[in-house]
């Protein structure tokens, strides 16, 4: 059986860190059914995993406290520079 995106996804994720655009890349997806993607995949991980974030940056002013991780911002709320680096995620087991 094949698996699926979502799954193929998080085993990307297990690997390694990864963001958005890289994920879409190698899954040939949209990038914003990625984010879609990882909504879901991060809320039916097993209890023992847990979907890490590190958020988006803004590359001039360094603000990092944007809402929503699991998205990209298309400007910093801070400064208004569209110079945002995407998150990047990956799956942790804990414990």
């Amino acid at each position: 059986m094949e698996s699926t995106t979502r799954e193929r996804i998080a085993a990307d994720l297990r690997d390694g860190a990864a963001t958005a655009s890289d994920l879409s890349a190698r899954h040939g997806t949209a990038r914003s059914t990625v984010y879609d993607h990882l909504r879901h995949v991060s809320r039916s991980l097993p209890d023992d995993e847990r979907l890490l974030v590190s958020p988006p940056t803004c590359r001039d002013c360094g603000f990092d406290g944007f809402d929503d991780r699991i998205n990209h911002p298309s400007n910093c709320p801070e400064c208004r520079s569209e110079s945002v680096d995407e998150p990047a995620f990956r799956i942790d087991r804990s414990g």
